[in-house]
């Protein structure tokens, strides 16, 4: 499955990538993060993984992100593996040229198992959370 999604964020280019570019900003925009762990390679760099640990209602999810790319603002990928769920995200940020910044989104997902079937049954739904945690990321890096 392969979608984007793309929003506009009304503050400059400078101050939206600084705020996207920090691990201890998550937490700002992603709520159900409980933590974060480093495990390998050059921190912010392309072949580092880290631990990411989330809380979704009673349920906890492991995320392993690998960097792929790191070339802020043009693009920052990264792959983000759970059970039975390989997603890559593709992150880049565009002057509008009017003191705004247009982020765009390109997700791609793979599942197996149980995983399989969901997103054969709501395959809907992987967009709508990427379009809330969007929405959530556009409020933080407009906050003063």
């Amino acid at each position: 499955m392969k979608y984007k999604v793309e929003i506009t964020i009304n503050k400059p280019i400078n101050e939206v990538v600084e705020k996207f570019d920090s691990f201890d900003n998550l937490k700002e925009w992603q709520p159900d993060l409980i933590s974060y762990e480093h495990l390998s390679g050059e921190a912010g760099t392309p072949g580092a993984k880290t631990k990411l640990l989330y809380k979704f209602k009673k349920r906890e999810m492991e995320l392993i992100e690998t960097i792929e790319q790191r070339d802020l603002p043009d693009v920052f990928e990264a792959i983000y593996e759970a059970k039975n769920v390989w997603n890559r995200n593709k992150y880049s940020f565009k002057d509008n040229g009017d003191g705004t910044t247009h982020w765009i989104t390109d997700s791609e997902f793979k599942f197996k198992g149980f995983m399989k079937v969901m997103s054969f049954l709501m395959p809907g739904a992987f967009k709508k959370q990427s379009k809330k945690i969007g929405q959530r990321f556009k409020e933080y890096a407009e906050r003063d």
